[in-house]
């Protein structure tokens, strides 16, 4: 029986600190917050409740997100977890005060004006509590690692936080040998990413001191599989000079599909096992940078809420795509320059004013399978033919979200251009 691996998507989003200066003083400035936002809110309310007032901003962040990465790499395929690398800066804000910390907030598209830092902090502990809920079908693991320099010693409340808030944890590292403090992260990811990806670093500065890890493994397989046998190669045109080879699966089955007249595209949904869904979104011809520019958080809504159930024949290509981001650079074009430079206040991690962010990446990865045998694809037959249903065939670039159907969470957004670029 053939292994199925479905999607694998995983990401890695790094972040990592400098030192103005490095002083070896006694830390005792482990003054309480003013507000403990877990002690206050933890318990309270309902979790599902506590997400919903993070969601929207973390759509936003997604789409704000996706046009910057568009606009770096024109014509490149973009993989990336919008919710992964929302977790990350969040657990950056409740370790930064001042204007570095807003600045954070505001760039993953928080209103500061009607959400407290609280809400926000409280939002993200119910939503990774949510996403790692156990006994679903799917696999969606999700954790924040801080590795700091053995000199540096973090506020007890920010341990605290970071445990309580974002289920991270902080590791002593010796950053003054960096092939050893590399080689201790790069093998966290390896095996926090089951061997999926081997290396987040490179290579390490000798001035760095800390490193914020943020890792999101995600494997699921579809609810109707699509048989082996069905898989043929195709071309897939990735523009008007370029077309590619590639296997493209195909099933005849009912799916909830849209046809967006007004955006010139048709939508259409792959559900997994487990609650959660793959939105695949396919712009007419040349109609691509429209839809890119229109694209928000109500028009997701709207197609969730547009969705019938049809009869249709899908062709969609067996991929494997990944993306790399450098995230500082993002950030900055959002508005998040402090934590990046001399003006940094840092201060809730260490209660010192001498630390700033050097570097931030994020690797994300997606394989698109049958996952199914073709014993188990025949089961799946779900309608009587009678006449040929309408086809809609992904061989163009088309834009993919992977939703998180409980929390209405984008997990992981795409664009796949050319899906044999490895």
């Amino acid at each position: 029986m053939m292994k199925a691996i479905f999607p694998l998507c995983l990401l890695v989003a790094m972040l990592h600190f400098s030192a103005h200066s490095l002083t070896q003083t006694d830390h005792n400035s482990d003054q309480p917050k003013a507000t403990d936002p877990q002690d206050r809110h933890s318990h309270e309310g309902d979790p599902l409740e506590s997400c919903q007032r993070i969601v929207p901003s973390n759509t936003a962040f997604a789409f704000r997100f996706y046009r910057q990465a568009a606009i770096q790499e024109p014509g490149k395929n973009i993989f990336f977890s919008p919710v992964s690398i929302s977790a990350a800066f969040a657990l950056l804000a409740l370790g930064s005060r001042g204007t570095s910390q807003a600045q954070v907030l505001e760039g993953l598209a928080f209103n500061l004006t009607n959400t407290r830092e609280e809400e926000i902090h409280d939002g993200f502990c119910h939503l990774l509590l949510l996403l790692n809920r156990p006994g679903s079908q799917m696999q969606l693991r999700m954790g924040n690692t801080l590795f700091m320099d053995k000199h540096l010693k973090p506020l007890k409340t920010f341990l605290k936080d970071i445990k309580k808030l974002y289920r991270g944890k902080v590791v002593s590292s010796n950053f003054q040998n960096s092939t050893e403090a590399k080689k201790e992260i790069n093998d966290h990811v390896k095996n926090k990413t089951r061997g999926n990806i081997n290396q987040i670093l490179e290579k390490l500065d000798s001035n760095t001191l800390m490193v914020i890890i943020n890792y999101i493994y995600f494997k699921a397989y579809w609810e109707n599989p699509f048989n082996i046998r069905g898989t043929r190669k195709d071309y897939f045109h990735v523009n008007a000079e370029t077309s590619v080879e590639v296997k493209m699966m195909t099933r005849d089955g009912l799916y909830k599909a849209y046809s967006d007249r007004k955006l010139s595209c048709e939508v259409v949904q792959l559900p997994y096992k487990g609650d959660v869904a793959a939105l695949f979104i396919l712009p007419n011809e040349g109609k691509m940078k429209q839809l890119e520019r229109t694209l928000t958080k109500d028009t997701v809504s709207k197609w969730e809420k547009s969705l019938q159930r049809w009869r249709i024949e899908v062709h969609i290509p067996k991929l494997s795509v990944s993306g790399t981001y450098d995230l500082k650079k993002i950030l900055m074009n959002l508005g998040v320059t402090d934590v990046f430079s001399d003006q940094a206040d840092l201060s809730g991690i260490t209660g010192k004013l001498d630390v700033k962010v050097s570097k931030a990446a994020h690797k994300a990865l997606l394989k698109i399978h049958e996952n199914g045998t073709e014993a188990a694809a025949v089961t799946s037959v779900d309608i009587v033919p009678f006449s040929a249903p309408p086809v809609i065939k992904f061989n163009r670039p088309f834009l993919l979200l992977i939703v998180d159907q409980y929390t209405q969470s984008i997990l992981f957004m795409g664009k796949i251009v050319n899906p044999t670029t490895k």
